[in-house]
């Protein structure tokens, strides 16, 4: 299992430390076999380098953020296949040649029954409002009509999510599917002591997924974040019973300004039984992560797919397997939409998946490919990767962030 990332500390060069407490570090960044542009590095730091450390390359203060658990994240801006960067690394933060320019900051604030992440570029005037990216509903909002029934209303879910100009890609309430909501998580087909509970259809009132909790909220240059709680609730039972409970980890990162079209987010999410009992998760042909998009691109024209293997036909990708998918359309006469990358650790992975045949609406469903249970003891972990973009969507481009995803650079430090 790969390690998490936790809630950060950002830190800086901010104060000069006496030359006799002073650490240095090498840090070396290989490329490996891909070129890499504005990419996320994390790697844990030494123990003596964990207080107040700050990045340096060429004279030049990096952005880097530190989590209590001792792992630090930066972006690497530009490295070649097959070569490496240098960095410098000084514990406690010293000066070694200038003080680190204005940086942008990405937000994640909670905001009554909502987590907002936003993000604050370095050149926004103060008292700037940061520019939306996410928002996480975590307790139930308000139904956006009164015929719906109260069975269907729900948190725990991702919406509305915008790309670099502002434009909405998911959808909440669709009226043809009143129990899609953004980015969310469930399963559909299941068998539980002997019963049949669907998270997912939630109008037949046979389960649900529930809100529990936030954990702890983050923001910093480099990303900005939550972790939150939810339980599935099987309501076939005499008295509902909580089959799973499930952890989130969000994670946004701070778009580069030479990138400009897109942004990145991870999700991932970690399901484990809450009983001695298993969830058995027979063959369907959706379940588990689905993405709704925005309600523009309803109909069997207006929303366009993309696959890893390069399939724009949504009736032969339905059901095909692939490392990423992007689905997006025209909103305000321009082209937007999300690509969502899967992790090659996941569970039966490149994951088959589900491509609604006329409405806007994606899912990674790994019961396609077969029988499969969530077992006490033994923890379903997933990640996935989405990036939110203006403009169509370029297979070379996304292959390349899924590299930096699946594959990222290697780092090694070493003190002076």
């Amino acid at each position: 299992m790969q390690h998490i990332l936790r809630p950060t500390i950002c830190l800086l060069a901010l104060v000069a430390a006496s030359s006799a407490a002073e650490k240095k570090f090498s840090v070396s960044v290989q490329a490996g076999d891909f070129d890499r542009r504005d990419t996320v590095v994390t790697f844990p730091l030494p123990e003596s380098a964990q207080r107040a450390p700050s990045l340096w390359r060429q004279g030049k203060a990096v952005p880097l953020q530190v989590g209590p658990n001792g792992r630090a994240s930066f972006i690497v801006e530009e490295l070649g296949k097959g070569t490496q960067a240098a960095y410098e690394l000084v514990a406690p933060a010293g000066l070694p040649a200038s003080s680190p320019g204005k940086v942008g900051q990405v937000l994640a604030r909670r905001e009554g029954r909502k987590v907002r992440i936003g993000l604050l570029q370095a050149g926004d005037p103060p008292g700037s409002q940061a520019r939306p990216l996410l928002e996480y509903q975590a307790e139930p909002g308000a139904l956006p009509r009164a015929d719906i029934k109260s069975v269907l209303q729900r948190g725990a879910y991702l919406h509305p999510i915008s790309t670099p100009s502002g434009k909405i890609v998911t959808d909440d309430y669709p009226t043809n599917h009143l129990h899609h909501h953004g980015v969310w998580w469930s399963w559909t087909k299941t068998r539980f002591d002997e019963r049949e509970p669907d998270f997912w259809n939630m109008g037949d009132a046979k389960g649900r997924v529930e809100f529990l909790s936030l954990g702890d909220t983050w923001s910093g240059p480099v990303h900005g974040g939550f972790q939150s709680q939810h339980r599935f609730v099987d309501l076939t039972a005499p008295s509902p019973v909580t089959v799973l409970t499930e952890s989130w980890e969000v994670i946004a990162y701070a778009p580069s300004p030479r990138a400009g079209s897109y942004w990145l987010f991870d999700l991932v999410s970690q399901q484990q039984c809450a009983t001695a009992s298993a969830l058995q998760l027979p063959t369907y042909r959706y379940g588990g992560l689905g993405v709704r998009g925005n309600r523009a691109w309803d109909g069997k024209e207006h929303a366009f797919f993309l696959t890893s293997e390069g399939e724009t036909d949504r009736d032969k990708g339905n059901t095909s397997r692939a490392r990423w998918c992007d689905m997006g359309g025209l909103l305000d006469g321009r082209q937007a939409g999300i690509a969502i990358l899967g992790h090659p650790d996941n569970f039966r992975a490149p994951q088959p998946m589900r491509l609604h045949p006329t409405e806007p609406f994606f899912n990674f469903a790994p019961q396609q490919a077969g029988d499969m249970e969530i077992k006490p003891g033994q923890p379903y972990l997933s990640r996935y990767r989405f990036v939110v973009h203006d403009g169509p969507p370029e297979r070379a481009e996304l292959d390349r962030l899924w590299n930096d995803y699946a594959h990222p650079p290697v780092v090694q430090v070493q003190e002076k």
